[in-house]
């Protein structure tokens, strides 16, 4: 291992055990603050590199030069297998701290141009605002009296079909009264009947609610309202008792999930600033965390008093890091000037390993849940002071690491990943059958309330395995039962029904036997297939606002692995409970 020891001899052995150790721990979960002084001095490397090393399977920071147990886990440790690989071994997985610790530094493709100029970015200030796109007001079909209301203060999140209010209103009582008079003479005026069906259908009664009226041939006089939209309340208009007319605005809700950005750009730095341009920017709430966005949107008009003109950009908040009122700070990487030689980019020459013709760079992966580092070959062309011109391998507007990427390159080839001393690992491919489909465009958004509402029931399962309560785990699958009955699988067409249909038979049969056992040790067998098929259903057909992690135990199913779903990052292991509760990690996010 020549090229371990040519690490230790560079970088003193303690902190380079820290920084490598940090960077192979894959797991997806931060680290919590109660951990965060426990996980700093549990980091172990073996004393010599040409000796047999032992990891933690869970936890592959820990590197011991003698058998023994995880201090994080307890889990036995492992003789650290060099074959294991990613299913992308030219991808790096960092945590948070690891990036800190390697001080990796990074600059988007373009910031320099071929002649080794440095452009200017234009620094911008900013705030969030929510995307007016999907702001709507929720109003009253018909004149009445409020006579119950359920959204009682601003701010308020209410679910698309949710009851919100209740009408009383005269106007409702006389057309009720006509419709069964109507019925009375419909065989003497043909038509009668369905004039008084369709005004009632005009104020968004429904066809039950018509026919229960006719049904139990008795008039009414409330109505109750159900929201159009989910979202959260920006805006309470009425009161319990207020009276209102057809179509006034009775709430107007807004979402966070689509947000826009909204940045003041100087007048003279206009000239650079073009739609499509990225953006990168951090807020105070979230710390030195960077996001990206690209402008979409200019201002035609300018403010003639600061001399600035509004540029927008839209940002996809599913994680809800974002909210509305934020500060932002940022910077637009403005127009650059292109190189003649079509294809060629110019990078520092400390973004470059390995300097020759064939060299290699680490590209900095977009829109992951950890950082992650992809292993790049390029072509390097000219030398121009302190950048290299690149023939191939780049595209304007990617990444790269300018500081840190000998470390991280060490961090790769300890893990068996693609680096500059091992680049024949063979990319796994990923199999066509094995992959979740993706049907969230197509999943009505009720239905994606009604998968939220089954996993509700999946999770109390969930938590009575955790805490190895056999009878309360049986109990709970009749409410799942129950849910996954509710869900109209009629909602969904072609494929994705087709594909529902598979996964729910899944979850009811392995579902119906968990009921039939008082052995937990059972359940949990059964237990792994229901999870199994709720993962694939949440991935493919989405979730109506909810955040899931999936997560997983490589000591499950006799050693072959398990997975399962919790609402929370902390790791509460139901295929085990107490007698290994924190044993697993996380695998991703489902958002």
């Amino acid at each position: 291992m020549p090229y371990i020891k040519y690490i230790l001899i560079s970088i003193p052995s303690i902190i380079l055990g820290v920084i490598i150790g940090g960077m192979l721990n894959k797991s997806n979960a931060p680290i919590d603050g109660d951990h965060m002084h426990e996980a700093s001095h549990e980091v172990t490397v073996s004393a010599e590199a040409s000796g047999e090393i032992w990891t933690c399977s869970m936890h592959p920071q820990i590197r011991n030069s003698e058998p023994g147990i995880c201090p994080i886990c307890e889990m036995d440790l492992i003789p650290l297998d060099n074959t294991m690989s990613n299913n992308d071994p030219a991808v790096l997985m960092m945590s948070e701290t690891a990036v800190k610790l390697a001080q990796v530094e990074t600059i988007t493709v373009g910031s320099i141009n071929d002649q080794g100029n440095s452009s200017m970015p234009i620094s911008v200030e900013g705030s969030v605002m929510m995307d007016e796109r999907y702001i709507n007001a929720q109003s009253s079909h018909l004149t009445g009296r409020v006579d119950q209301i359920e959204v009682t203060y601003e701010g308020q999140y209410i679910k698309a079909g949710q009851k919100i209010a209740s009408i009383y209103s005269t106007e409702l009582l006389l057309a009720s009264q006509e419709l069964l008079t109507a019925a009375k003479y419909e065989g003497t005026v043909a038509g009668i009947q369905n004039a008084s069906i369709q005004k009632l259908k005009n104020w968004k009664l429904t066809d039950q609610q018509i026919e229960a009226i006719i049904a139990n041939n008795k008039p009414i006089e409330t109505i109750d309202i159900y929201a159009d939209h989910s979202g959260y309340v920006l805006d309470k208009k009425v009161a319990l008792g207020d009276y209102i007319t057809m179509g006034q605005t009775l709430y107007t809700i807004g979402r966070t999930d689509k947000l826009w950005l909204i940045f003041n750009v100087y007048e003279s730095d206009l000239e650079n600033a073009r739609i499509g341009s990225p953006i990168e920017f951090t807020t105070p709430s979230t710390g030195d965390r960077r996001y990206r966005a690209t402008i979409s949107y200019i201002d035609p008009l300018l403010d003639d008093v600061n001399r600035t003109a509004i540029v927008r950009a839209e940002y996809n908040n599913s994680g809800g890091r974002l909210r509305p009122g934020m500060l932002l700070t940022g910077q637009i990487n403005g127009r650059q000037k292109q190189s003649k030689s079509s294809g060629v980019v110019s990078i520092p020459k400390s973004a470059v390993l390995w300097t020759g013709k064939s060299s290699v760079v680490y590209i900095k992966v977009p829109d992951t849940d950890v950082p992650s580092f992809e292993f790049r070959e390029v072509e390097i062309g000219q030398r121009n002071g302190n950048s290299l011109t690149v023939t191939k391998g780049l595209s304007q507007g990617e990444e790269i690491v300018t500081k840190g990427a000998f470390t991280i390159d060490a961090a790769a080839q300890l893990n068996n990943n693609m680096s500059m001393m091992n680049r024949d690992v063979t990319i796994k491919k990923e199999v066509e059958s094995d992959r979740t489909p993706d049907y969230t465009s197509l999943s009505p958004e009720l239905f994606k309330q009604q998968l939220d509402d089954l996993a509700d029931s999946y999770l109390d399962l969930k938590n009575h395995l955790v805490n190895t309560d056999a009878t309360q785990a049986k109990a709970s699958v009749s409410e799942l039962l129950t849910d996954l009955s509710e869900i109209d699988m009629t909602l969904l067409e072609g494929d994705a029904h087709l594909y529902w249909m598979d996964q729910s038979e899944i979850i009811k049969a392995h579902a119906s036997k968990i009921s039939e056992t008082d052995d937990v040790e059972a359940q949990r067998k059964q237990f792994e297939h229901v999870s199994d098929a709720m993962i694939r259903s949440v991935e493919a057909f989405g979730t109506s606002g909810q955040t899931y992690y999936v997560q997983y135990c490589p000591m499950a199913n006799n050693n072959q692995g398990a997975n399962w779903i919790s609402s929370e990052e902390q790791i509460q292991n139901p295929y085990f409970g107490d007698k290994m509760m924190k044993c697993g990690s996380i695998k991703r996010l489902i958002e």
